[in-house]
């Protein structure tokens, strides 16, 4: 008697022991997406959302040195900036004036300066340095004395903000 094709051993849909058991043809499949579809399709959104934080704190506007050094000294005269005996001779130390970073400096004994932090290359925070002001993104260099770029690709100086000494403590002039 002759054999269906569903009867037939090559038409079965179990395979034998050895061989493990059968999956089923994807094709023929039309229960929706896979495990590993939904696991990729959630992966690729996470990633989007978090790019889309990314460019968000990007797009941030940024006040320029400019803005930032005005905004600084409007915090009005006699304001504290930072305690003398905290800014080094030969050096400078990074302080916030009325909600902006800003540079103190000290070239020579009682000789203080302050300027915007805001690089005027890019927009980067400037950080005291060895005997000068750099900015850690592109290596611009500014002076102590009167933030004159030293190097780097800065196009102009950092604006000065007016301070002075009164009794121990470098105030907004």
């Amino acid at each position: 008697m002759p054999t269906s094709p569903a009867t037939s051993p090559q038409a079965s849909p179990q395979a034998s022991p050895q061989a493990g058991p059968t999956v089923p043809d994807a094709a023929a499949c039309s229960c929706g997406p896979t495990r590993r579809q939904l696991l990729r399709g959630t992966g690729a959104a996470a990633g989007a959302i978090a790019g889309a934080g990314v460019l968000a704190a990007c797009a941030e506007q940024k006040p320029t040195p400019q803005e930032a050094a005005a905004s600084a000294s409007a915090a009005g005269a006699g304001t504290v900036v930072v305690a003398l005996a905290d800014v080094p001779v030969g050096g400078a130390v990074a302080a916030k004036v009325g909600g902006q970073d800003v540079l103190v400096t000290q070239p020579t004994q009682g000789e203080v300066h302050a300027f915007s932090a805001i690089c005027t290359h890019a927009g980067c925070t400037v950080a005291p340095g060895e005997g000068e002001l750099l900015c850690p993104c592109h290596q611009s260099r500014y002076a102590l004395t009167d933030a004159a770029v030293l190097g780097g690709p800065a196009p102009e100086p950092l604006p000065s903000i007016q301070v002075e000494v009164s009794g121990d403590d470098v105030v907004l002039a």
